[in-house]
């Protein structure tokens, strides 16, 4: 996650330094610590049924839930972006990446919200949903990136199947 996307966003879009970007995500950390401390609420019967529908209902272990599909995020996020940057992914089939892999972070972040009760410090809770919208800022930075900064991103020299993705 933002490997590429955020050095794009710092040097050549330019909306905010990376000063106030740390101080959004602390403040946002600290209110979901809050949120956490608070109003955690009470941890689930962890059942072994089904990994989904027991990560949709809440009743996982949040580390159960949270990093086999993060990692696999990361990877699948790195080798689309490695690829469309080295010329050898389409810009069409960036994009197809990206949507494919919407709907399984709809149903991650939503595991992941449910499951955060059930781990034995307020931390983890708070930096496990923390990730959970750093994940949507790298999608609306690529979307940034795709609709009006395509040349930057993508080698649009070398694409000639899809040059016209890059205007």
């Amino acid at each position: 996650m933002f490997i590429y996307s955020l050095p794009i966003f710092f040097n050549n879009i330019g909306l905010a330094s990376p000063l106030e970007l740390l101080i959004i995500f602390m403040a946002l950390f600290g209110a979901l610590f809050m949120v956490a401390l608070f109003f955690g609420g009470d941890m689930q019967q962890k059942t072994t049924d089904n990994y989904l529908f027991a990560g949709w209902n809440g009743s996982s272990s949040l580390s159960w839930v949270f990093w086999p599909f993060f990692v696999i995020l990361n990877a699948s996020l790195y080798t689309a972006d490695t690829l469309a940057k080295n010329g050898q992914f389409t810009v069409s089939s960036w994009d197809d990446v990206h949507l494919m892999l919407l709907l399984p972070v709809i149903w991650w972040t939503t595991a992941v919200w449910r499951c955060s009760p059930n781990t034995k410090l307020c931390v983890w809770s708070a930096c496990a949903r923390l990730l959970t919208f750093s994940v949507f800022f790298e999608y609306s930075l690529k979307l940034l990136i795709r609709l009006d900064y395509p040349r930057i991103f993508f080698e649009c020299d070398e694409l000639l199947l899809d040059y016209g993705s890059c205007f």
